[in-house]
């Protein structure tokens, strides 16, 4: 894969390279991935995530398996009664709003059964290590269990579940993002950004 000569690199962190086979394109955001990974045209792509780079505009690159961009994995964090479990729900949320995740993101505050109560946080699986870093950068902590991954996610919607409060997140994240037609034109490109 030919890579074009990047200026500050390591503005390109946590971004995306795409091999389209006769050329590739450095710089596309997750949700620009995905939307292009949607297509049938761009379908057979190759994605590497950027995560290091280099003043001399070396980077060092990861190869995400394509699927990762169609699931979505949580976290849970588990309460032995629903006034801790609605102060850990609401902890989180009011973090979410002061240091905003690195995506978008569902928490939910879930009653699995009457001695157990869950906080769980839903987002799109490839932003495993960023949310993780996050979660650790805003001090969450829980007095009880916790649990993640794809698998805990699938145990959780199969779990005869109440769902007690429910709110969307958002990202403070300010790339403008390309989509449609915009989006396809792009992929001519060496450089997204």
């Amino acid at each position: 894969m030919n890579l074009p000569k990047i200026e500050q690199a390591n503005k390109y962190v946590g971004l995306y390279v795409v091999d389209f086979g006769d050329t590739s394109s450095v710089g596309f955001t997750a949700n620009e991935v995905a939307e292009l990974l949607e297509s049938e045209e761009f379908a057979d792509i190759k994605v590497y995530k950027i995560h290091n780079a280099y003043p001399d505009g070396r980077m060092e690159l990861k190869g995400v398996p394509t699927d990762v961009f169609n699931l979505e994995m949580g976290m849970f964090f588990y309460s032995g009664n629903e006034t801790t479990g609605r102060e850990e729900y609401q902890k989180l949320f009011d973090l979410a709003e002061n240091t905003f995740p690195p995506c978008r993101a569902k928490i939910e505050l879930s009653k699995i059964t009457a001695e157990v109560y869950t906080t769980a946080l839903i987002f799109p699986a490839e932003y495993n290590d960023e949310v993780s870093d996050w979660l650790i950068d805003i001090n969450y902590k829980t007095a009880g269990a916790a649990a993640g991954g794809i698998s805990a996610l699938t145990s959780y919607y199969e779990q005869r579940i109440e769902t007690l409060e429910s709110a969307q997140v958002g990202t403070e994240r300010a790339v403008d993002e390309k989509t449609g037609r915009e989006l396809i034109e792009s992929t001519r490109l060496a450089v997204q950004r």
